[in-house]
């Protein structure tokens, strides 16, 4: 029975297959056929996409760039302050002398009062500041020298100006300065070197 059955369906299924062959009219209205639905253009929202932040790796090396770049920019930073102070120093130590020279000056020319044995530079340097009178003049008017002291900037904050610098006096030799009746020269007492190989106490 089962044999009958499926030879009968074998031979429905070929008829069917001549009944819908090019060029057989009558039997193209038996044929069915299944059409494809038209493709739909997947959302855009609904395609996969991978994922775009960082990953582990990446912000470990972020890191260790920004940490070296961190660390190349201090020594600079420190470079900057260091010849910034040493550009003060350089116009600390210029006003200071060239108002010792003129305060020497204005001795050689009688103007100012001195001592028979005096060398004729100011006794501290605080008579720069102060001034002294011309004596000149009939009505003696002092002579002012600097405005103000300039101070080392090495030096503390606490410290006064004028006490920022050590002094050398006329009698002592270059390499031994030492204070005396006098103001010959100033220097400065910050340690180290500077960036051009020069200690700051030789400037």
């Amino acid at each position: 029975m089962r044999g009958e059955g499926r030879g009968k369906r074998k031979e429905v299924n070929e008829r069917r297959r001549e009944n819908c062959g090019d060029g057989n009219p009558i039997g193209a209205k038996h044929c069915s056929f299944v059409f494809s639905p038209p493709l739909v253009p997947r959302p855009s929202s609904l395609v996969y996409r991978p994922y775009s932040g960082f990953t582990l790796i990446e912000l470990v090396i972020t890191v260790a760039i920004v940490a070296i770049l961190a660390s190349a920019a201090v020594p600079l930073t420190q470079l900057a302050v260091q010849r910034g102070k040493e550009q003060e120093l350089r116009s600390a130590l210029r006003q200071i002398r060239e108002a010792i020279d003129v305060y020497k000056q204005a001795g050689d020319e009688g103007r100012i009062e001195k001592k028979s044995d005096a060398s004729g530079y100011p006794p501290a340097l605080a008579d720069l500041v102060k001034g002294v009178e011309d004596i000149k003049k009939p009505d003696k008017p002092r002579i002012y020298f600097l405005r103000r002291v300039p101070r080392d900037p090495f030096a503390s904050d606490d410290v006064k100006a004028d006490e920022t610098w050590g002094l050398r006096a006329y009698a002592s030799p270059p390499d031994d300065p030492r204070e005396g009746a006098d103001v010959f020269d100033v220097y400065s007492l910050a340690e180290g070197k500077g960036l051009n190989g020069v200690p700051y106490r030789e400037w």
